[in-house]
């Protein structure tokens, strides 16, 4: 008798326990905003897929099974697709413009649902003399906070939503200005001021750009400093570091010990090999990465899945004849003493200097114009037979500077400075995401301009049509893993990047059969194809691979 009560005990409790974890066994109690039905469902962890649905209700997942047996106001048949979480570009730079078009199509279009901006530069704070040379589009910039920037986005109305960093070139120049000097006491007390009050606002850490000032002006010490006002918001340290050329081992060493010495986690942007005397050498950092995360430093990486970088045509120009802005490069460029010493500098180098003239063999065939001038998308070398058609004996760098003085010192520059191997290895790390370090422009409008780099429209289907499907590289579940819960995880953002109850409703739907990347170096205004469907909080912003004009996307703060 005891033993037939205890089994019938155990049978019910298993019973009950049975219809909590599934809810098919449920019976539908009201209608919801939307069902995902009978999707392959990748849900971000890395986990495998399986088949099911997913339900939202508003702006949150309310549930996610094999077969949820509910009523929803809008059902999208998902067979054959896969679901995941929205992609999250962790290397971002559509700060600006959002404002000109929020519904920032070449990124949804991809399937990104989140822009985490900032690059050694962000949108706020603009504070001394910033104030007056900060460039944006928004009628109210610039804004004297990052706090201001996240309130002006929203109001703007934008489909995707957006995080930021804190740029360490806001934060020096905060104190420092224009000047090369190095900063008093009181100045230093003031950046960290200024860094706090932006963790304050919401950033999600510190961000540094090392190759060129007023970033590079920053000493290892004064990274360690300013990062530990990061580490007490419980924020991250990410950094292009300050060099990928030669010095890279030394590079990446500094941005491990920065992460060691203030107790911040690290990651490194689009960390690359991009010196031709360095090629092959990725091994290298794969081990610096791996030995520091054994002892227990957190230490990440992103990459982007293309061998070319986007830089300025004026980073060939050397750090020095940088100080005192653009105009002060300019009228060094203009007078013959100090253009000499440039060339010369440009030609041996600078101890330091990350040379892209240099990197790239001085082959002017391997830096293509990305600017909105008469020579977009020409190669340099195309360039330089344009120009000195009919001139004789003409040295190709001074040509260069003349280029550089007509188009106000800044022309957008692509280069082909790294390989496929290297980048491959890197991609294939465990604690390596993906990042576009691309913007949201669109194929027509006043946002088709220029001739950007491919990334801006492919980066994400190029992950997955190319290095998953094509290549083998990269299963699907990790390459999802990398594009979602990895990036969410680094940055803080713990209600994205995993498709389970109560998460934020960032979905991404494609056909894992189709999904490519289309844009190339030489037309690059071409949307991928295989993203069918995207949500951002909930609402539909690409239905049937269609933008809807949806702008649910929302200032995510830290």
């Amino acid at each position: 008798m005891r033993r037939s009560l205890e089994l019938l005990l155990n049978t019910a409790l298993f019973v009950i326990v049975l219809a909590m974890a599934t809810p098919s066994l449920a019976q539908p109690s009201r209608e919801i905003d939307i069902l995902i039905r009978h999707g392959r469902i990748i849900d971000g962890t890395g986990n495998p897929e399986f088949t099911g649905d997913v339900a939202v209700n508003g702006d949150k997942i309310v549930m996610v099974g094999r077969q949820l047996n509910v009523n929803a106001k809008r059902v999208i048949d998902a067979n054959g697709l896969i679901v995941a979480p929205g992609f999250i570009d962790i290397h971002s730079h559509s700060d600006n413009l959002l404002f000109e078009d929020g519904s920032a199509q070449s990124k949804i279009r991809q399937g990104v649902t989140t822009e985490v901006l900032g690059e050694g530069e962000s949108a706020g704070p603009n504070k001394g003399s910033r104030q007056s040379t900060a460039n944006t589009s928004d009628r109210n910039a610039p804004w004297p906070t990052l706090g201001a920037y996240f309130s002006a986005v929203e109001r703007s109305g934008i489909s995707v939503n957006v995080a930021s960093y804190v740029g360490l070139n806001n934060i020096w120049q905060s104190a420092m200005g224009t000047s090369f000097d190095r900063p008093s006491p009181d100045q230093f007390e003031q950046m960290k001021r200024t860094l706090d009050e932006a963790m304050n606002d919401g950033a999600l850490g510190l961000s540094s750009y090392l190759m060129m000032p007023p970033g590079s002006l920053a000493t290892l010490d004064d990274l360690v400093e300013l990062c530990k006002v990061v580490a007490k918001h419980g924020g991250i340290y990410s950094s292009h570091i300050r060099t990928e050329g030669v010095g890279v081992v030394d590079a990446v060493k500094e941005a491990i010990s920065v992460g060691e010495r203030a107790g911040v986690p690290v990651d490194i942007i689009h960390m690359k090999i991009a010196d031709e005397k360095l090629w092959g050498q990725m091994s290298q950092l794969v081990a610096l990465v791996s030995e520091a995360r054994s002892r227990g430093v957190n230490v990440q990486a992103n990459v982007y899945p293309y061998t070319r970088g986007n830089n300025n045509l004026s980073s060939i120009i050397p750090p020095w004849a940088h100080e005192g802005g653009s105009a002060k490069m300019l009228e060094r460029l203009r007078d013959p003493e100090q253009r000499k010493r440039i060339k010369q500098d440009v030609l041996q180098g600078v101890d330091g200097w990350y040379n892209h003239y240099t990197a790239v063999g001085g082959d002017w065939s391997r830096m293509q114009v990305a600017a909105e001038n008469r020579f977009k998308g020409l190669t340099m070398d195309r360039v330089m037979a344009l120009r000195t058609a009919s001139k004789n004996n003409v040295d190709l760098l001074d040509e260069m500077f003349d280029f550089l003085l007509e188009e106000g010192g800044s022309v957008s520059t692509v280069f082909a400075h790294h390989t496929e191997a290297d980048m491959n290895l890197a991609l294939s790390q465990s604690w390596c995401s993906i990042g576009s370090d691309g913007s949201a422009y669109a194929i027509e409008g006043p946002l088709r301009r220029g001739n950007p780099h491919p990334r801006s429209f492919g980066t994400f289907p190029r992950v997955l049509g190319e290095y998953v499907r094509q290549r083998s590289l990269l299963s699907l579940e990790d390459a999802v893993r990398k594009m979602t819960s990895l990036n969410a995880t680094k940055i803080g953002l713990m209600d994205r990047g995993i498709l389970r109850s109560q998460m934020a409703a960032d979905i991404t739907l494609f056909d894992p059969a189709k999904v490519k990347d289309l844009a190339t170096y030489t037309e690059p205004f071409q949307y991928s194809e295989g993203i069918t469907y995207v949500l951002v909080n909930g609402t539909i912003v690409l239905d049937k691979s269609k933008h809807t004009g949806a702008t649910p996307g929302r200032a995510l703060k830290r």
